[in-house]
């Protein structure tokens, strides 16, 4: 289980940083907001830099929404206690999250390398390499995707015995 703990701490420790992509973000806003409408002086990188800041925090923070059980769950199936029914349905939860990261991880390589080759841009005045937000999702659908092998071993071990105790450990700032 050393492993596990071992990913749940990579996973913790990156979307607390990357947390603070949502502070930059603000302060791109606030600024495009007060050169517009204080200075009328709007900039023109803006709206691109805010794309690219709030779609690199959403797939990058992803892992560490799985594991602290945030993503939307519909838990009408569910017992509330949890037992080897809870760990059935979150094995198969968690085999389809896996199904869709590792297709994506993949894909998304496929992307990112082609922008990185061709040297694409996006279709703003400035003109911006795309392969940065094409290798944030690379290591976001990565991310999600090795947090989802974890929690598969995970709903295993609840299969095998619903006494297990699931719960993480994390710092003293959680």
């Amino acid at each position: 289980m050393t492993g596990l703990l071992w990913i749940d701490k990579v996973n913790d420790r990156i979307g607390k940083i990357v947390s603070f992509l949502i502070w930059v973000g603000a302060a791109v806003l606030v600024w495009e907001v007060v050169s517009r409408y204080v200075f009328n002086a709007p900039t023109i990188w803006a709206h691109g830099y805010t794309q690219r800041i709030f779609g690199s925090y959403f797939i990058l923070i992803g892992a560490f929404a799985l594991l602290r059980g945030s993503h939307v769950r519909i838990d009408i199936f569910l017992p509330a206690k949890g037992g080897r029914r809870r760990a059935a349905l979150d094995l198969l939860n968690y085999l389809m999250l896996l199904i869709w990261g590792s297709a994506l991880t993949y894909e998304g390589w496929a992307f990112f390398q082609d922008a990185l080759l061709w040297n694409q841009k996006d279709d703003s005045a400035l003109g911006h390499p795309i392969w940065p937000i094409k290798l944030c999702l690379v290591i976001g659908a990565g991310l999600i995707s090795v947090q989802a092998v974890a929690e598969i071993i995970r709903s295993v071990a609840g299969l095998i015995n619903p006494s297990i105790n699931q719960t993480r450990q994390f710092g003293n700032d959680t």
